[in-house]
């Protein structure tokens, strides 16, 4: 009898606990200019080529004329996530790294501009990299809170270099639980259509924050392709994505910034 007593106290509390870590409802509220705005300031875009400067081709729209012409220039989108210069991507949009180049053309409020990156990591089975120039880069994204659940159908927008200022918002379609049970990297499905070149680019929920990264496609996403793909996220661990920038951080004395 008392070992009945003590089981039904266990599955009591388990139940109690289940109950308390049910989702929320979605936040409903909308995505705004203000949010807009907090994406334009920090649109990104990395660029693989042989060349070995990147000066000629900073503009807005990024726009494929005016690509490198040299050679097979590959890309995607990235998130800037701290104020020293690492920036989040795509794992796939490295895929052809090898031997070439690796450029960030960085938003800082308004004004794009070049530099040549250093892989600081990368995981081809969560399709994530992180990105590092030794710059400052004071427009950067703050994560959604991981202690708290994203309720599919809160309200997102990306800022994709492809599609990513042309259309719309968009939903949530995975409800993400806090990060607490969780020490990997999470897909997540939305709503937004998206295009080779957005790979990587920043989904950001109604109040400016970083809930991840797109994550289209498995394979090489040249610039000149045109075609539409699943949508699908990417989110890190953030504990441990912050535990790596910090020891990079280490690795290199501390000194990061010029």
């Amino acid at each position: 009898m008392e070992k009945f007593v003590s089981l039904s106290g266990i599955l009591l509390v388990a139940l109690l606990g289940q109950s308390c870590s049910v989702s929320p409802p979605p936040d409903l509220t909308p995505t705004s200019g203000a949010t807009r705005r907090i994406t334009a300031e920090r649109v990104s875009a990395v660029v693989v080529t042989d060349r070995r400067e990147l000066d000629r081709w900073v503009n807005r729209d990024f726009v494929t004329s005016q690509a490198p012409a040299d050679a097979d220039a590959d890309g995607g989108s990235a998130a800037p996530i701290a104020p020293d210069g690492y920036f989040l991507t795509a794992d796939h949009v490295l895929s052809r790294m090898a031997g070439r180049n690796v450029f960030l053309i960085y938003g800082q409020g308004g004004r794009l501009a070049p530099a040549q990156a250093r892989v600081v990591w990368r995981s081809g089975p969560s399709d994530l990299a992180l990105l590092h120039i030794p710059v400052k880069t004071p427009f950067y994204y703050r994560w959604t809170p991981p202690d708290k659940w994203l309720p599919a159908g809160n309200a997102i927008i990306h800022g994709g270099i492809s599609t990513g200022f042309k259309k719309g918002g968009g939903k949530l379609a995975t409800t993400l639980a806090p990060e607490g049970a969780f020490t990997g990297t999470r897909k997540f499905k939305m709503d937004l259509p998206l295009q080779p070149g957005d790979s990587g680019g920043p989904v950001v929920d109604a109040h400016g924050a970083l809930v991840g990264v797109n994550s289209a496609v498995e394979f090489l996403v040249p610039l000149e392709t045109a075609f539409f793909v699943d949508s699908e996220g990417r989110r890190p661990n953030v504990q441990q994505m912050n535990a790596i920038i910090e020891g990079d951080r280490r690795r290199n004395g501390g000194k990061i910034l010029p």
